[in-house]
């Protein structure tokens, strides 16, 4: 499994959790490879200053199998962003999976490929700004649902903020394994946190029109 993470400047710091998350099952299995992706392929600068060098540009960013957006304020330049979103309809038509945490679906959104389909995002949001999931379905045409993960095959998005980490999680259970996905969790020592959100959260998996207590 060969994952994508794309970064923008703008991204939330807490997003860098799924290269955290992605960095540690590495040493749980070899079979997972991944690397981050930005624009123009060096700096990015995250929300509130922190700077991330990244691995590789749109240019010359290798395939991936999965690929996940991440999220922040920097979601609402991005969205007229004319090459971010035409670098994830090119990705979404060659990999096996567009994953996307918190507002990084507004970007999927944006480059039309939830027109119609469900997807969730960040729903706790600090007045007057509007709630995203929301603006997803208004804006963009998705079927917003509160959910911890929805999974509709080729697509999936994750909720708000923290929730980033509980949807690698997902994603490392789908494509590697429930073994994976538990011992990766163990040794985070996240295990208490995955069963946390799922108690409070669903995740709809849209293939087995069902609503599922997968990943713990």
């Amino acid at each position: 499994m060969r994952v994508a993470a794309i970064f923008y400047d703008g991204v939330e710091p807490i997003d860098l959790g799924v290269v955290g998350v992605l960095s540690m099952a590495k040493r749980v299995t070899s079979d997972l490879e991944y690397f981050t992706v930005s624009e123009g392929g060096s700096t990015v600068e995250l929300q509130n200053g922190l700077k991330v060098l990244m691995d590789y540009s749109f240019e010359d960013a290798p395939y991936a199998d999965v690929f996940i957006v991440t999220g922040g304020p920097g979601w609402k330049a991005q969205a007229t962003n004319e090459r971010m979103l035409a670098f994830l309809r090119k990705r979404a038509a060659e990999s096996i999976c567009a994953a996307s945490v918190c507002t990084g679906s507004m970007l999927l959104g944006a480059a039309g490929l939830l027109e119609a389909r469900p997807a969730t995002t960040k729903t706790q949001v600090v007045p007057p700004e509007i709630n995203p999931l929301e603006a997803l379905t208004a804006e963009y045409g998705a079927k917003g649902l509160r959910a911890l993960v929805v999974d509709d095959g080729d697509i999936v998005t994750g909720g708000g903020v923290t929730l980033g980490i509980d949807t690698t999680f997902y994603l490392l259970e789908r494509f590697l394994g429930k073994e994976v996905a538990s011992e990766t969790a163990r040794i985070m020592e996240y295990s208490a946190a995955l069963v946390a959100n799922k108690a409070r959260l669903s995740i709809v998996r849209i293939s087995e029109l069902s609503i599922v207590d997968d990943v713990s």
